[in-house]
């Protein structure tokens, strides 16, 4: 019988390569819909507890979210020292904007994501990783296209931080990894500010994507850098483009920033982050190195990313 020595019979697989799949068992779904712009399931999948997946792709899920959420939070923050503006485009399931208000000198965090019934659907349904962060009176929601928010928005932000969904061209996202996209965040940013951007897989075969996606951000930032972050559920190995105006230290001193964070932080403790962790995030392997160092490629409206892969799996409706 199917599943009879498994803990599920319902997965949702994803290509990792044309030839590799990834596979997550689900228990029970709890939410399913067509929103205006994406297919959204909210799932319980087992030992990594409930999920949030968006157009077949696993974003975030309860077990290890906060192996990305940290990284994408406090390298930036961290560099920054003291900042007093985030806005977070895309972040619907609120995760990094519950590490944003960690910080102490933080005034004002920004959720920018042009999907209202996500929210909704992640501010009920998953509690475990928002942790009522929406509810910060320093919290703001702004439903609506991250691009025309920040373009409305120059010299305002210390950190902007695109927790966006893969560019699946179907999808909401795929302009805003384009070049005119990062020269708005470029102008939208104070002068010391910090650009971060989920970049993709850092698996060899997926690899050109990110590496164009940093070329396409250095062709507008004058530093930039690779974060990665290990999430186990994501299949692989996960880039976090880093970019400023700044110089960019990627090797900072372990108990500079323990330090930092000592008197930085309130609220709940971090689970993965300190100075030890922030300068092993901050060093990426030679080939990903060269690969960027040799990419020609620069996305842009006309000529944006393209993304591999779609969801096959009965997870999909």
């Amino acid at each position: 019988m199917p599943g009879a020595l498994l803990a599920a019979d319902l997965w949702i697989s994803e290509y990792l390569t044309p030839c590799d799949v990834w596979q997550h068992g689900v228990t029970r779904l709890l939410a399913h819909r067509q929103t205006s712009f994406q297919e959204m399931s909210i799932v319980e999948s087992g030992p990594y507890g409930k999920a949030l997946v968006l157009d077949g792709k696993w974003q975030t899920c309860t077990g290890d979210e906060f192996l990305y959420h940290e990284p994408i939070v406090h390298v930036p923050c961290s560099l920054h020292g003291a900042p007093k503006t985030v806005l977070i485009a895309g972040g619907a399931d609120g995760g990094a904007l519950r590490e944003a208000l960690k910080w102490k000198s933080v005034e004002r965090v920004v959720v920018a994501d042009i999907d209202g019934e996500v929210i909704q659907a992640c501010r009920e349904l998953l509690p475990e990783i928002h942790q009522g962060a929406f509810d910060d009176p320093r919290a703001e929601i702004a439903v609506g296209d991250a691009w025309d928010y920040v373009a409305s928005t120059p010299n305002t932000w210390d950190v902007i931080i695109a927790d966006l969904t893969d560019p699946i061209e179907e999808g909401p996202a795929f302009k805003l990894f384009t070049r005119e996209f990062f020269a708005l965040c470029r102008n939208a940013l104070r002068p010391g500010g910090l650009f971060v951007n989920q970049a993709g897989s850092m698996s060899p075969p997926l690899s050109h994507l990110l590496s164009r996606v940093v070329k396409t951000i250095g062709s507008v930032f004058p530093q930039t850098s690779l974060i990665s972050a290990n999430v186990p559920t994501y299949g692989s190995q996960w880039g976090l483009a880093l970019a400023s105006d700044r110089l960019l230290n990627t090797r900072p001193d372990p108990a500079v920033i323990d330090e930092l964070l000592a008197t930085s932080l309130q609220g709940q403790p971090l689970r993965m982050f300190d100075g030890q962790t922030l300068l092993g995030l901050l060093q990426w392997p030679k080939y990903l190195r060269d690969a960027v160092a040799a990419e020609t490629c620069i996305y842009t409206v006309d000529a944006p990313p393209k993304f591999f892969g779609q969801s096959l799996g009965t997870g999909k409706s």
